[in-house]
């Protein structure tokens, strides 16, 4: 994952572990770190959202399980917010369209 931004709070650890990414190849050499004391809460409050989604399955198997359904999750979110170009997120036929597109199923 080759993010521009990582957007963290003012933990001291973070400098470090993202040069050690960056050096490991991890992590793209031009992402920009961003530390402000506030601006982590913004992220925090966005995953409200999923901890009530998540916390009725916690009976997930596996990690496999567990991955995929956050990955799933996270694309709705993502969906919701109109943060895919081309995809409204208030208009369900482009929805549908997109979703069975991208998992090739029959809606």
């Amino acid at each position: 994952m080759n993010p521009r931004t990582v957007t963290v709070d003012k933990n001291l650890a973070y400098p470090c572990a993202i040069e050690q990414l960056k050096e490991d190849g991890e992590l793209w050499q031009r992402s920009r770190l961003r530390q402000c004391k506030y601006l982590n809460n913004i992220v925090e409050q966005d995953r409200r959202h999923l901890k009530r989604l998540v916390t009725p399955g916690l009976g997930l198997s596996s990690f496999l399980t567990a991955q995929r359904t956050l990955a799933g999750y996270e694309v709705m979110a993502m969906v919701r917010k109109e943060q895919l170009l081309k995809i409204n997120g208030r208009d369900m036929r482009i929805q549908a369209t997109f979703f069975t597109e991208l998992f090739q199923i029959a809606a």
